[in-house]
Formats: structure tokens, C-alpha cells, sequence
């Protein structure tokens, strides 16, 4: 695996904290803990480690685009390095035993994220989640856990890890995330249609305006309107934007 640079987080102050929690790099727990704690993160912030966060060790791998499988083989070389160094709480019955007992057995999480302003703007989102909850997966805002969803983005993540094993859980994210990419496509279909396409323009247009001309913005407002602004550019609605 690629080498990692350490970080004790002991001297770090609140706002770089915050800045690793806004790059997914540290969870919001890990960035409050007052015992001690570090990340192990490499040079393109593709992978981090969290030491001391709920579990002694927490790795995190991630990729643009959708490739949970290549995300997933990386994740699997830095745990055999690591299994080779460090003793690790293993039952053959159970698996790994981590501090929460949801995460007992694969201790693997997969999540997602999805831009769904389509499912917002219909208001299709609350149904869209439900839906998800009942075949077991969760819906988290961006920061996951406990966090709200700013700019219309989603996490989708599986709940269970016991008894199911790595493909298994990859096969059950995947197949829910493309019945919701698949409903996110046909809501922004009609939402580019008929009257509703005049409100979605007015909608992407103002949210341009504030962009350029705004003094003074807030996170929240900031990904509100760049989320508006992502949609225009994927819908053609806008042009001179990569």
C-alpha cells in the first residue's frame, strides 16, 4: 500500500479540525474526541485512517465516480498489511468485533454519494430514503452520520454487516443506488419539461445570479446555489461552465 502520512491530532486547533471533517478525511466525533487520536491520510486524500476514533483503527478508501470494486480491493490490501502488524479482535463465529455491535462481522461500510437535487426539487426525496430503509440501507447527508443534506447530496450506505459478506453487501448498495439514479433521471426529466421547465431555469438562473453577485454567503446557502448550478450545467441548461 502507498505510504501514509501520520497526524496527531492533539495539537491540531478547531478549525483545521474542521477542515479534515469537511474533506471526509476525520469524522465530526473523531474531530470533538478529547483522548487521543490521529489520521493517517496519503498524498491524494484517497485513503485515511482514523486512529482512536469509535474503533481503535478506521480505514476509509475512496474513488470518483462509481468503482465501489476498485475502492474495495484498495481497502482490502491495507487491511491484510495491517493484520500482518497488529492484532486484531477477531471471532470465526462473528468476525471482526468492533466497539458498535452493528458493525460486527464484515465491518464493512459502502457508501455513495449521490447529487439528487432532481428528487429535492420534486420533493420525491423523503419516499426515495423510506424506500432505501426498507431493504436495510441508510440515507445519510453529507457528513453521514447525523448529518443534514446540504447541496443535495446523499449518502447511501448498507446497515447491516454481520452475516452478509463483501460481494454481498456491493451487490445490495449497487442495486439501490441504480434504482435511485435511475428515479433521480426521470424526475429532472419532467422537470425540464412543460411548465416546470420555466420554474427550473428561474430556479438555476437566480441561484447563478446570487453566485456572481452575493457579498457575503453562508456554507449552506454556497451549496444550495452550486447545487443548482451543477444541475444547469448536467441539464444544458447553462453554458461556459466545465
Amino acid at each position: 500500500p502507498e505510504p501514509l502520512k501520520v497526524t496527531d491530532l492533539a495539537p491540531v486547533d478547531e478549525l483545521e479540525r474542521t477542515v479534515l471533517v469537511e474533506r471526509h478525511l476525520i469524522s465530526r466525533e473523531l474531530a470533538s474526541s478529547k483522548r487521543a487520536g490521529g489520521v493517517a491520510v496519503d498524498d491524494a486524500e484517497s485513503v485515511a485512517v482514523m486512529i482512536n476514533e469509535e474503533d481503535h483503527l478506521r480505514m476509509q478508501v475512496f474513488a470518483a465516480g462509481l468503482q465501489p470494486a476498485a475502492a474495495w480491493q484498495r481497502a482490502e490490501r491495507l487491511d491484510d498489511a495491517l493484520i500482518q502488524r497488529l492484532p486484531m479482535a477477531w471471532s470465526e463465529e462473528f468476525g471482526f468485533l468492533t466497539s458498535c455491535p452493528t458493525n460486527t462481522g464484515t465491518g464493512l461500510r459502502l457508501s455513495v454519494m449521490l447529487h439528487l437535487p432532481g428528487l429535492v426539487w420534486s420533493e420525491e426525496i423523503d419516499k426515495a430514503t423510506n424506500v432505501a430503509q426498507k431493504i436495510h440501507l441508510a440515507v445519510r447527508g453529507l457528513y453521514g452520520e447525523g448529518s443534514r443534506a446540504l447541496g443535495d447530496f446523499y449518502q447511501v450506505s448498507n446497515q447491516v454487516t454481520l452475516g452478509r459478506d463483501e460481494t454481498q453487501i456491493q451487490n445490495d448498495v449497487m442495486l439501490a443506488v441504480s434504482r435511485m439514479v435511475q428515479w433521480e433521471r426521470e424526475v429532472r426529466g419532467a422537470l425540464l419539461r412543460g411548465s416546470a421547465r420555466v420554474r427550473t431555469l428561474d430556479r438555476v438562473q437566480r441561484a447563478l445570479g446570487t453566485l456572481e453577485r452575493a457579498q457575503i454567503l453562508t456554507s449552506e446557502e454556497a451549496l444550495g446555489c452550486l447545487s443548482a448550478l451543477r444541475f444547469g450545467i448536467a441539464a444544458g441548461l447553462l453554458e461556459g461552465y466545465e
